[in-house]
């Protein structure tokens, strides 16, 4: 895949050696960039230049389909810190949604094995890793919760996106190797306390539960400051096996 962009911020993804791209600038004959180095300029038929860029998972993460609220960068860059997830692991996801961890997790981690409930959601997950063109990312369709208890593993680290993580704690515990990491994502106080409470009962090490902030400044010409409020978006669990 390349991440075509036009003046303006305008971006499109595109195939390198398909057919066309048509835009409202002009169609782009994708056959031309078979062979161009990265940030080489392209024209369409109406002479409009298009910058080729590597696509990275913040392109991915803007441009995805998306089946509900995604899990924001902020968050998922703290997961992949304190789990210290690396190129030679093996991840074990579940709570797939729109594939956006699945796609940051796939981009560092040897392999990624993600599980979506929902049917709808876990085809457009396909989709999305397809985009970013990840072949190490495998999206499953069935609930973890039946499922985890049937899995051998063993995995590096386990990240659990679920309403009812806590009844995946045990299993979890189970499929990782010692050392291991497993971290949940909750978006409520209840939710995030009774999972917890379900890791420390499993037999985890090292639990702690984080909330990740994040605020842009505005650069102006009488000074700088927060253009927007700090939001909340969940609380983070990281316990060690």
């Amino acid at each position: 895949m390349v991440l075509l962009r036009a003046a303006g911020g305008r971006e499109y993804f595109a195939s390198a050696g398909g057919e066309k791209l048509h835009t409202d600038l002009g169609i782009v004959d994708l056959k031309k960039l078979e062979g161009m180095a990265w940030g080489s300029t392209i024209e369409s038929h109406l002479g409009k230049p298009f910058m080729a860029l590597k696509p990275r998972a913040p392109d991915f993460f803007k441009h995805m389909r998306r089946t509900g609220a995604p899990m924001m960068p902020k968050d998922i860059g703290a997961i992949i810190a304190y789990t210290g997830i690396c190129p030679s692991d093996t991840v074990l996801d579940a709570g797939t949604g729109s594939g956006v961890l699945a796609v940051y997790l796939g981009t560092i981690a040897k392999k990624v094995v993600t599980y979506e409930s929902n049917e709808q959601f876990a085809n457009n997950a396909k989709k999305n890793v397809e985009l970013a063109g990840l072949g190490n990312v495998e999206v499953r369709h069935g609930d973890i919760l039946e499922e985890i208890g049937r899995l051998e593993g063993p995995f590096d680290a386990v990240t659990l996106d679920l309403q009812d993580a806590a009844r995946a704690a045990a299993g979890a515990y189970r499929v990782l190797l010692p050392g291991g990491f497993l971290a949940t994502y909750s978006p409520f106080f209840e939710q995030a306390a009774e999972t917890r409470k379900a890791i420390e009962e499993a037999g985890f090490s090292e639990v702690n539960t984080i909330i990740v902030g994040e605020q842009e400044l505005e650069v102006g010409r009488r000074g700088t400051r927060p253009s927007t409020r700090v939001g909340h978006t969940g609380f983070i669990t990281i316990a060690r096996k």
